[in-house]
């Protein structure tokens, strides 16, 4: 248990790195460095008291010991030069293990403030390793409260969640477990904490239960394992390991999909929260996957199955696609999952992964020998997790997981099910009848329905008519042509004068994989291409068109699930006209419509704050102007490798730390490189990645002086540059001109404090961002709960 002195550290050591890191992952990191280095000064430091020797800082480290470190004799300045002199010489020294190097191999240190740094290392100083246990909580303390920033997605699976996944697989001292995709390694550490609790001797009233002898435990940590493709969550999770007293974590940075040197291993339990989204292009898998897909999605669910022992067991995360999506590698994935033992399938509330992340999403869980052997599968429509959804997290009396762990356990012993608002029985055979299909939608009929609301058919209610109009061959005009895109074309007649909505025929991702990007709302008079149908109410007393509207945004997946072929996926009008909605009473639709549209203009408000803002420093002509040559060093990206040779990295367009396999091909620069595109369609933006990187072809790193501009002050300086672009056609930027950029530089204090502030403006930024999503998980909820 965490206690209040352990946390106030924690939060104060975040305090002090915020305002020169606000990247929550940088203050993961800068705390993980200092831990460490302070951890092995105190095991130093018990040796001697023991009447041994150090280990740690010895030779040519000697001087750099933690205890000096902290001698109050020494100046701020001088501690700091020690500290970074360090953080250098720690990745290379040999009297260090191989973990501790691997760790400092990425150390680096983001600010240059010798008070800032005296302020960190105070709190720091607070935690000693003598209390492992106390380290182990606080350190997950920290990862808990960096993910409810929700930085980049990183620390996606709420611990409550990975817990109930851990106590319905419930791992033996001898089982052997892997997460695939480890993350933070909250599985891992949950599941081992899971086997010391069943081996403690408290829930045993006979007191036959015994403790773990020390050998069984030293061959227990030898059972966990963890891959993760990024080398930043690799060395996290080894930390987090190693203060659950891990001396050797199997933490590897290893790329499942792409990889096959662990392709034999085999394992008792497999827990996972996979990565949701593939790569543009997809990803490019081995050959030894049984299902041909560039998904990552379907490859992990195949890797898990594949990797899982004869008699294993597994849960994992899943986005709701997987459980309706008409592709083919989806219909074999499914199938395959029966096969394999499915016995539970657990929907999730819309909101459980904000702030980082709204996709709707289920666990699946497999038992391959228990679950075989069952003629259904269950389904649990979980409403309450204990915790508020959305953003604020709040505890709740309402919990649905442990009703939902009593009838898996139920379910696959045989027992009888209590009859529950959350809970259905799906038989196998019905399951395989709709082409392996496991989307609630289509077995609804079939049940009682979660709401008091009557569902009818699009049929009943309303028009179904298709567009009327070529999408390229219409002539332009003053009315609005509605087409599959986002924004509308013109034309020079219109079809239709109602109110209604536009519902695409076609799949928005084509080739074989059905999903459905947007539906419109539309009033007035306009055209509707032939690729989608209005779907208007007969009677707009009865439904209201924009709560059709909603209920259908919320309904994409249900319209997906609708489509059929192989190649060129669609539906037809008759098929859309089975679809069923719930239709509450016209004063709750008028009251559902009002909430919604407001929640929408609050969105577009925020969007309008991010989308408006730019950095921007006052410059004061007292100033001196350099050269930008004079303070940093400018060079070509690596003219070897071009962006297909890349896995594209988010918004940082021609940057990337990694290969086409994920392991990391070159490492060139480390934090603090700005970067910028040189060359055709980006040319003239400027990034700044926040991890180790290789710049490619087409782009110039610009590495600054420090004793002169802090890394932070010359990119937002050169955010907004005026690099003259040159070329008839594709524009480029001369190096030569870079290199002769004026740039007005103040006082190393005062690039700190405008640094500050804009950090603190590019906050407010972060903070609407996240109001987007909070208030898109209302909209949601809201639709959810008509269901």
């Amino acid at each position: 248990m965490l206690n209040a002195e352990t946390k106030r550290h924690i939060d104060a050591a975040r305090d002090v790195l915020v305002g020169v890191a606000p990247n929550p992952m940088t203050q993961v990191d800068q705390i993980t460095f200092a831990l460490i280095y302070k951890f092995m000064d105190d095991m130093d430091q018990s040796a001697i008291k023991l009447g041994g020797e150090p280990s740690f800082f010895v030779g040519d480290l000697e001087p750099y010991a933690y205890s000096r470190l902290m001698d109050s004799r020494l100046g701020n300045q001088e501690r700091m030069n020690l500290y970074a002199d360090a953080l250098t010489k720690f990745a290379e020294a040999k009297q260090l293990p191989e973990l501790f190097r691997t760790i400092f191999r990425a150390a680096f240190l983001p600010y240059r403030s010798p008070e800032t740094l005296g302020l960190f290392l105070k709190e720091i100083n607070f935690f000693d390793y003598s209390h492992p246990e106390e380290l182990g909580n606080a350190y997950e303390y920290l990862l808990s409260i960096m993910s409810a920033q929700g930085d980049a997605g990183q620390f996606r699976t709420p611990r409550h969640i990975i817990d109930f996944m851990v106590d319905v697989l419930n791992p033996t001292k001898t089982d052997r477990v892997l997460d695939p995709a480890c993350g933070t390694g909250g599985f891992l550490v949950s599941s081992y904490n899971h086997i010391l609790e069943k081996h403690d001797g408290k829930d045993d009233p006979t007191g036959q239960e015994q403790p773990l002898t020390p050998d069984e435990r030293r061959k227990l940590m030898e059972n966990f394992e963890g891959y993760d493709i990024d080398p930043s969550m690799v060395r996290i999770a080894q930390v987090n390991m190693y203060l659950h007293l891990f001396k050797n974590p199997k933490i590897f940075q290893y790329d499942s999909l792409t990889s096959e040197d662990r392709w034999n291993d085999k394992f008792d339990v497999i827990l996972a929260n996979p990565p949701f989204m593939s790569p543009k292009g997809g990803i490019k898998p081995h050959n030894k996957f049984g299902i041909q897909s560039n998904r990552s999605e379907v490859l992990f669910v195949d890797y898990i199955l594949e990797h899982l022992k004869p008699q294993g067991r597994t849960a994992i995360i899943v986005p709701e696609g997987v459980l309706f999506q008409t592709g083919n590698a989806y219909k074999s994935l499914r199938k395959q999952l029966i096969e394999h033992g499915l016995h539970a399938i657990v929907s999730l509330p819309s909101g459980v992964f904000q702030p980082y992340s709204g996709v709707k999403t289920s666990i699946l869980f497999i038992d391959k020998a228990k679950g075989k052997n069952l003629s259904s599968v269950l389904f649990l429509d979980i409403e309450s997790v204990g915790l508020s959804l959305g953003a604020s997290k709040k505890i709740l009396d309402s919990n649905d997981l442990p009703g939902a762990m009593q009838a898996i356990e139920g379910h696959l012993n045989g027992a009888p099910l209590p009859s529950d608002r959350i809970i259905r029985l799906w038989s196998k055979e019905e399951i395989a009848a709709n082409d392996f299909t496991l989307a609630q939608s289509t077995y609804r009929r079939a049940t009682e329905s979660s709401t008091d609301f009557p569902m009818l058919t699009l049929e009943t209610l309303c028009h179904i008519v298709k567009g009327k109009s070529s999408s390229t061959k219409t002539e332009p005009g003053p009315y609005p042509l509605y087409v599959t895109a986002a924004s509308p074309k013109t034309s020079d007649h219109f079809d239709f004068d109602t109110a209604g909505v536009a519902v695409p025929l076609i799949s928005s991702r084509g080739h074989g994989v059905a999903e459905v990007s947007r539906v419109h709302f539309l009033s007035g008079q306009y055209a509707l291409a032939d690729l989608l149908a209005l779907v208007a109410p007969k009677d707009s007393e009865a439904l209201s068109p924009r709560y059709l509207y909603w209920i259908l945004d919320g309904s994409k997946g249900q319209l997906a699930s609708l489509m059929k072929g192989a190649a060129n996926v669609g539906m037809k009008v008759s098929d859309l006209a089975t679809l069923e909605i719930p239709l509450p009473s016209r004063e709750m639709q008028l009251r559902i419509v009002t909430e919604l549209d407001k929640n929408v203009s609050l969105i577009e408000g925020a969007r309008q704050v991010i989308g408006s803002w730019k950095p921007r420093i006052e410059i004061d002509r007292d100033w001196p102007v350099f050269a930008l040559e004079d303070v940093a060093v400018v060079d070509w990206g690596n003219t070897t490798l071009t962006k297909s040779a890349y896995v594209e990295n988010g918004k940082y367009l021609g940057v990337s730390a990694a290969g086409p396999d994920g392991r990391m091909l070159h490492q060139e620069h480390g934090v603090g490189v700005s970067v910028l595109s040189a060359i055709g369609a980006n040319c003239g933006r400027m990034f700044f990645p926040k991890e180790p990187f290789t710049a490619i072809k087409n782009t110039m790193t610009i590495t600054p002086d420090q004793e002169f501009v802090l890394p932070k002050f010359l990119y937002y300086s050169l955010e907004s540059n005026q690099f003259p672009k040159r070329g008839a056609g594709q524009p480029f930027i001369a190096k030569g001109d870079v290199v002769k950029y004026q740039i007005p530089i103040p006082s190393l204090e005062l690039q700190e404090r405008i640094v500050r502030g804009l950090e603190e403006e590019q906050a407010i930024i972060d903070g609407n961002a996240k109001l987007i999503d909070v208030y898109e998980s209302r909209i949601r909820q809201v639709i959810g709960d008509l269901w």
